[in-house]
């Protein structure tokens, strides 16, 4: 659990970083499109903001795997990939999108998935 904490952590703070400070062109290397509205910037640099947290959340459980709050972050963390796998399925799907990250991002967020779950069902005791 000590390993997927501190790699999603890191993950989730480049998302984070580039969510906040170039929302526009991460929009574009996700989805091939930018953001036109200011509304879109604000709204995806709080998401940057919500991805920071997280990564924050994740790199201080890494120490202390074994915890129930840790185990809840990778909870809450299951849910997260899950979502976004399939938002982002939904979005080259069903609406075209197509940003050269978009499948890469789907893949990657899926794996993410799996290891949660894989880490949630082990036995406390070998994480």
């Amino acid at each position: 659990m000590k390993t997927l904490l501190t790699i999603t952590a890191v993950i989730e703070l480049g998302a984070a970083l580039a969510l906040l400070f170039s929302p526009s062109a991460t929009s574009v290397f996700l989805v091939g499109e930018p953001l036109d509205l200011p509304a879109s910037v604000i709204v995806a640099r709080v998401a940057g903001a919500a991805l920071l947290a997280l990564a924050v959340a994740c790199w201080q459980a890494r120490n202390d795997a074994r915890s129930r709050a840790s185990r809840g972050q990778v909870s809450a963390m299951l849910i997260y990939n899950l979502g976004v796998a399939a938002v982002l399925e939904y979005a080259g799907l069903c609406q075209g999108m197509h940003g050269i990250a978009l499948w890469p991002a789907v893949i990657l967020h899926a794996t993410m998935a799996v290891w949660c779950i894989t880490c949630l069902l082990r036995n406390p005791k070998e994480h």
